[in-house]
């Protein structure tokens, strides 16, 4: 992870005379060391023994649908379901090395939560552009 990443995830990075970072900035710095990837390569990174996971609330996955085989962790619970040493981690969470996908509904969110994870040493987690839409958009299977 870079410099600017770190700096714009940590609260202590930030000294009381920098001028406060927006969103749009903050995703667009965080993005910077993703390797993101599109529905299709989602796919064959869960072929190769990856995890995608969805953290979209209740509601969207009850209204669209789920992607086959993914690990649905609400967003609120997401590092400590992921983090392999963690004493709440998910069964799929099995070490630091394992590649991880994490899918939101457009693209945004997943963003913010794959660097999240990559502060907790997951250092293949990245997210998919354009999130559940852009899976389901693709053509590729969802269930439900």
């Amino acid at each position: 992870m870079s410099e600017h990443s770190v700096e714009a995830l940590s609260v202590e990075a930030r000294s009381a005379d920098e001028p406060p970072v927006g969103i749009d900035e903050l995703l667009e710095r965080v993005r910077l060391d993703l390797d993101r990837v599109t529905p299709h390569e989602a796919r064959d990174v869960a072929a190769a023994g990856g995890l995608l996971v969805d953290i979209r609330y209740a509601a969207l996955r009850e209204r669209d649908g789920l992607i086959p085989g993914a690990l649905v962790v609400e967003r609120n619970e997401l590092e400590w379901r992921l983090d392999p040493q963690g004493s709440h981690r998910a069964a799929e969470a099995v070490s630091h090395d394992l590649r991880v996908v994490v899918i939101c509904n457009e693209g945004y969110a997943s963003s913010l939560a794959a660097v999240s994870l990559r502060q907790l040493g997951l250092r293949h987690a990245t997210d998919l552009i354009g999130g559940f839409q852009a899976w389901k958009a693709a053509g590729l299977p969802v269930a439900g």
